[in-house]
């Protein structure tokens, strides 16, 4: 039996595998994402760690599961969220999570001090909105308190570990992203020299697999868990859910209709590119990606406004109703503001085309096939880079949604595979778990866990008109960022 434990942006989820026969069973919490103001994006530890317990110990009641039987537990998270601990790593404030985009003008000033480094190809990341160098400059201008007080840095899953009872550390893939780290998980001198950040704050790098602790006599009071229950890396949530979906060779790619919206590769080298992402497979693999800050959670915000109480799946059919191209209206995402391929913080979301004969379903179907067009763009980016995608996969959430797998096979102009009953990062972190612990027999193992539903295939009918509207799209983006810029300024 393992464990692993997945911190996401609305909730803890965590699933008790048996790494021979797959999911056994899952438990879930709610977590609150706080914005206080445009582009923040935070979450509250305590919350967190009161999920762990809450699904942990919902977990081990499960028939099948007791706290002896448990092999090893490992977790999965957001990344690069940013905790600022205390000497004794307690939260000295709440999470800044890798969305977030509050650090603009930070950016603006580090972009001159680091423009003689080639940052993406030295730390396999560019200064974005979610690097951590500028957060900890908003931090320690704008919390000098807080910033005195801190006493390292840490990242979602890595201190939920801690708070099992692992030593301090950074999982690989929160090094390569926070941008602090070069590609050989050492720490990057140069950018620490310049932004004047104490390398004391930084924890070491652990691979996902290494042992790092067990569990303390403390957090098994508070989760159930046996003592001395050795706690394993586990990794960043998207590459392990991308993991957890199958992905083990060189081509295989993957969507992820989350909160934020992922794609992600396999390949065999390091892709380094400023508009992407890169993270390490746990296989020894690489995995080029790229997150729109949006997916879901616009589909959610959208709902709420427009439709209160009405589900997802209702909605859907009044979508389902319409005809592509949303009658004629454009949706651009930009509503957290926007990461890959754009790297933008300051642009905003708009609807265009709109008239007094639509309605929310046209609305509807234009978010989804924004985020769509999205995903188009990632994967032309990816072809830019001489990446050569195979077979396309798709999970998370949205992926419920018939009417959006079916977009997203049009829009992309691919047969889509789905994941069925994907527990997400969770699973991977348990495989996780395994490896680490000698109770799985290596990375391989997923393959015969993963479920697979039938294709959605591309309809060639609707081929141009997608063609259309995702340039139509690409250009409306164009056009409305110097506006988007404007705006922005006056809330900053």
């Amino acid at each position: 039996m393992l464990i692993g434990i997945d911190i996401g942006s609305s909730g803890v989820k965590a699933a008790l595998v048996d790494g021979s026969a797959g999911v056994l069973a899952t438990a879930r919490r709610e977590v609150e994402l706080y914005s206080p103001a445009p582009g923040w994006a935070e979450a509250d530890p305590d919350q967190w760690w009161r999920g762990v317990c809450g699904t942990v110990r919902e977990l081990l009641a499960d028939p099948h599961a007791s706290p002896a039987a448990v092999d090893a537990v490992a977790c999965s998270g957001m990344v690069p969220a940013v905790l600022a601990l205390d000497a004794h790593g307690t939260p000295l404030r709440r999470a800044i999570l890798q969305n977030d985009a509050r650090a603009t003008a930070e950016i603006d000033e580090l972009g001159p001090l680091l423009s003689d480094l080639d940052l993406v190809q030295l730390t396999g990341s560019a200064l974005t909105q979610q690097s951590v160098a500028p957060t900890l400059r908003w931090i320690s201008r704008h919390e000098p308190e807080v910033f005195e007080r801190t006493g390292m840095i840490a990242g979602s899953y890595d201190w939920v570990a801690r708070q099992l009872g692992a030593e301090p550390h950074v999982e690989r893939n929160w090094a390569i992203e926070s941008g602090l780290y070069s590609l050989d998980g050492q720490l990057f001198e140069p950018l620490l020299e310049r932004t004047g950040i104490d390398a004391q704050l930084l924890p070491p790098v652990r691979d996902p697999a290494a042992v790092v602790g067990a569990v303390s006599g403390k957090a098994g009071r508070q989760t159930g868990l046996r003592v001395g229950t050795p706690i394993v890396v586990g990794g960043a949530d998207h590459v392990l859910s991308a993991y957890g979906a199958g992905l083990l060779s060189a081509g295989d790619w993957l969507v992820k209709l989350g909160g934020a919206g992922d794609i992600l590769v396999v390949t065999e080298d390091a892709i380094v590119d400023s508009r992407l992402y890169l993270d390490a497979h746990p296989a020894g693999h690489w995995l080029p990606n790229g997150c729109m800050a949006t997916s879901g959670s616009l589909v959610r915000w959208l709902a709420a406004l427009s439709g209160g109480d009405t589900p997802l799946a209702e909605l859907d059919a009044e979508a389902g109703a319409t005809p592509p191209g949303a009658g004629g209206v454009i949706c651009l995402p930009y509503f957290l503001g926007e990461k890959s391929p754009l790297q933008d913080p300051r642009l905003r979301g708009a609807f265009v085309g709109l008239h007094l004969g639509h309605s929310r379903a046209h609305l509807h179907r234009a978010a989804l096939e924004a985020v769509a067009f999205g995903f188009r763009h990632h994967v032309e980016v990816f072809g830019e880079c001489g990446v050569t995608l195979g077979g396309a996969r798709v999970t998370n959430g949205g992926s419920e949604s018939r009417l959006w797998k079916q977009i997203l096979a049009d829009v992309l102009g691919v047969p889509l595979q789905p994941v069925l009953h994907h527990p997400g990062a969770a699973f991977g972190a348990a495989l996780a778990a395994g490896v680490g612990s000698g109770s799985v027999p290596g990375w391989g193992a997923v393959a015969p866990l993963v479920e697979l539903g039938e294709d959605y295939e591309p309809r060639d009918r609707y081929r141009e008109l997608y063609d259309e509207h995702y340039a139509l799209y690409r250009d409306l983006g164009t056009a409305l960022a110097p506006v988007s810029h404007r705006l922005s300024a006056e809330v900053a």
